[in-house]
């Protein structure tokens, strides 16, 4: 039960980060997520952000005795809540059905490449 309460708490933390991130990008405007001229970079960071702490949390479990409750409050409730594979995915759909194909492409580039790059980080630190 301590257990999903934690995953909970920390999913309503990750989901206001993500809504914090969305914000401000909006309020950034031509940087906006979905914007006709550039990438979703909401998106893109808080994906790179969320990879960055799923691997923190598995380093940290594996070596420095994060307990298990506390590896799944972080990696399933806070990444889980702040990452948007989901969006991440309507997104890039978007762009290709707009006919912007270079861009859907670099956008799959860029999330996948940061979000590997971010998620080794986050285990080499946290090792």
């Amino acid at each position: 039960m301590t257990t999903a309460l934690l995953v909970g708490l920390a999913g309503m933390i990750g989901a206001l980060l993500r809504f914090c991130a969305d914000t401000v990008f909006a309020h950034i405007g031509r940087f906006a997520p979905g914007s006709p001229q550039h990438l979703p970079l909401a998106t893109l960071l808080v994906n790179a952000v969320g990879s960055f702490i799923i691997g923190l949390a598995g380093g940290l479990a594996a070596h420095s005795g994060l307990s298990e409750e506390w590896h799944t409050a972080i990696a399933t409730g806070l990444a889980g809540g702040l990452t948007t594979f989901s969006s991440f995915a309507v997104s890039t759909v978007g762009l290709w059905w707009e006919g912007r194909r270079i861009v859907a492409g670099l956008n799959v580039a860029l999330n996948v490449l940061l979000g590997l790059g971010f998620a080794y980080l986050g285990l080499l630190l946290g090792s």
